[in-house]
């Protein structure tokens, strides 16, 4: 057929496409992990620096070295016991990092055995007193009503017990240093508490101040009085008087509260002290 002259030309145009970069893949993942992961080991190793003594710092070096002898000593050992004590563990449980807390040797102590680890120990042992005193007042309605008295706290020096008066039953008969029958039975239900431990006991006493109209001021006479009293009662409910350390009454100089003539200053403090205090 013809071509018809008239008809348009057919032009084709051809368009180069330039693909798009590439995809990286997750290969930057990887990196940013591992960076993450260096940097936290380099602020644990920080850490460890800063928190480990000598002796702990080359137990943990030692745990590292891939060619450490098991035992330092050539045969024979140094003496009869390898360097150890027979006093130096109470008992046969280790504690993982190859000693227990009592009485541990200069080489047990380079394995990470401290006054450290003495310290946390006895911590733990306040803190599960603590949640045992924390835990009576569900056990009965009787322990309810007594428990309503108590407040606990751990502080520097130990765990605190405190006894205080409430409105509608005291501790002390008023303006005396007569116990009530309720701070006898709180004084039982400490005394039980306080010989699952071992550690030395301190009574503190406090009252709330009396109006400055009075010619003499009874606060200190009073809350010593107190004081003295609640130690024996402790000693009667079966303490031994050997690990009373202090009696001390504060008369009303620490408040328990901002108005110094409230009745909850009215109170005894059963301090369990930590080791040393």
């Amino acid at each position: 057929m013809a071509r018809q002259g008239n008809a348009a030309p057919v032009i084709i145009k051809r368009k180069k496409v330039v693909g798009e970069h590439g995809h990286h893949g997750g290969a930057w993942k990887v990196a940013y992990a591992d960076f993450v992961t260096a940097m936290m080991a380099f602020f644990l190793l920080m850490w460890l620096l800063n928190a480990t003594t000598e002796k702990q710092r080359k137990g943990i070096a030692d745990y590292f070295d891939p060619v450490i002898a098991v035992n330092r000593i050539s045969g024979g050992g140094d003496g009869a016991f390898g360097g150890e004590s027979m006093f130096s563990e109470d008992v046969l449980a280790q504690t993982g990092t190859g000693a227990s807390a009592a009485r541990p040797t200069e080489q047990r102590q380079a394995m990470g055995l401290t006054g450290d680890a003495e310290a946390a120990a006895e911590q733990r042992a306040l803190e599960d007193l603590d949640s045992a005193l924390r835990a009576t007042s569900g056990e009965s309605m009787t322990m309810e009503r007594l428990m309503r008295h108590v407040v606990t706290r751990i502080t520097d020096e130990g765990l605190v017990v405190e006894l205080f008066d409430l409105p509608d039953s005291p501790l002390f008969i008023p303006a005396s240093a007569t116990a009530t029958p309720l701070l006898k039975e709180l004084m039982q239900v400490v005394a039980d508490s306080f010989r699952l431990v071992g550690n030395q006991v301190a009574v503190q006493g406090f009252v709330p101040s009396f109006p400055i109209t009075l010619i003499e001021n009874p606060v200190w006479a009073l809350s010593a009085e107190r004081a003295l009293g609640a130690r024996a009662l402790l000693q009667g409910a079966g303490l031994d008087p050997e690990r009373i350390q202090r009696v001390t009454g504060y008369a009303d100089r620490r408040p328990a509260v901002n108005d110094p003539m409230a009745l909850r200053n009215n109170r005894l403090e059963l301090v369990l002290l930590r080791t040393g205090r």
